[in-house]
């Protein structure tokens, strides 16, 4: 057993989903990028009896109780495990890295054998639609997820690829907002016509032949053209549930005063409500905070500048 471990993940943007409602071809997958700050960071400590501290005590307990069914472990670690996360529910992926945080810690912590990903996210109960966050948890960068056929437990792995390290991704949220999860995520997806393969067709063709090429050419305006057109596409199959291809009047106004500015890529991420913009440099990150800070409509959100990922979670310990 290990004194600590720590571990700290990168958060996860969702550009959107490629499938769903259609049992004769892989459904959900996506397309996404590891980004950070913001962080989920996850401490695991010696202590006499099991304690969970900090905002996520509750679901970190569910967490790990599932996990100690699922490697048969006779009782709960002797351990403190200290979270510190943004907020859940807002579009960053956070359940998701914080399951596979808190399993990857305690093998460490346990000194148990490392698992295979899709057994480490089984165990943890992630993965069930999109595995976007669950491969960016591993590996970092943008993931591209093929989806899952009825059977499997995770999707499908496409493609990985790093994103220039000068790329920033200004990050928009209203202090106030959440986004759909739980019994009410499930509801909407049950709710929801099938994609229609057409739609599917032309979403695998922005990635294919627009956006990944951009990522390799380092062309940020091409690669944000690319995905606000992905988002704006893969939102009209939510608009159902969400009455448009955005969450909110207020996330579309937003989206469009930020194209307006000049900023290509644009986008909701999952569910909402955060807002993210693609950028090719510091300095240009600069002149859209300055920008936005001086726009009524966000004085109440916060403003994150986040650089790419591209190597996924850190377990030290």
């Amino acid at each position: 057993m290990s004194s600590a471990v720590h571990v700290r993940t990168p958060c996860r943007l969702h550009f959107g989903m490629f499938s769903f409602g259609r049992t004769d071809q892989r459904e959900f997958g996506g397309v996404g990028v590891m980004v950070e700050p913001s962080n989920v960071q996850v401490d695991i400590s010696r202590s006499d009896r099991f304690a969970v501290s900090g905002p996520f005590s509750g679901r970190v307990s569910r967490f790990v109780n599932e996990i100690a069914k699922n490697w048969k472990l006779e009782s709960l670690p002797a351990c403190s495990i200290e979270v510190r996360s943004p907020p859940d529910h807002t579009g960053l992926g956070i359940g998701t890295q914080l399951g596979l945080a808190v399993a990857s810690g305690l093998r460490r912590f346990l000194r148990l054998s490392e698992l295979p990903l899709e057994s480490l996210a089984t165990s943890a109960g992630r993965g069930g639609r999109s595995a976007v966050g669950t491969y960016g948890f591993a590996r970092g960068g943008l993931i591209v997820d093929a989806g899952k056929r009825p059977g499997e437990v995770l999707g499908k792995l496409c493609q990985r690829v790093e994103l220039p390290f000068e790329w920033r991704f200004i990050l928009v949220r209203h202090n106030s907002d959440k986004g759909m999860a739980g019994a009410q995520e499930v509801t909407a997806f049950a709710g929801l016509p099938p994609v229609p393969e057409a739609t599917t067709r032309a979403l695998w063709r922005l990635v294919t032949e627009q956006m990944i090429p951009a990522i390799e050419s380092a062309d940020c305006t091409a690669f944000g053209d690319a995905v606000c057109e992905f988002g704006r596409l893969a939102g009209t199959c939510f608009a159902t549930a969400q009455g448009g291809p955005f969450a909110t009047p207020a996330v579309e106004r937003l989206v469009h005063a930020i194209r307006d500015f000049g900023v290509a890529g644009v986008g909701q991420s999952s569910w909402g409500p955060t807002v993210f913009a693609a950028v090719p440099s510091e300095n240009d990150a600069g002149r859209l905070v300055e920008w936005l800070r001086n726009q009524p409509a966000v004085r109440d959100c916060e403003i994150t500048v986040a650089k790419p990922n591209n190597s996924g979670a850190q377990v030290l310990g």
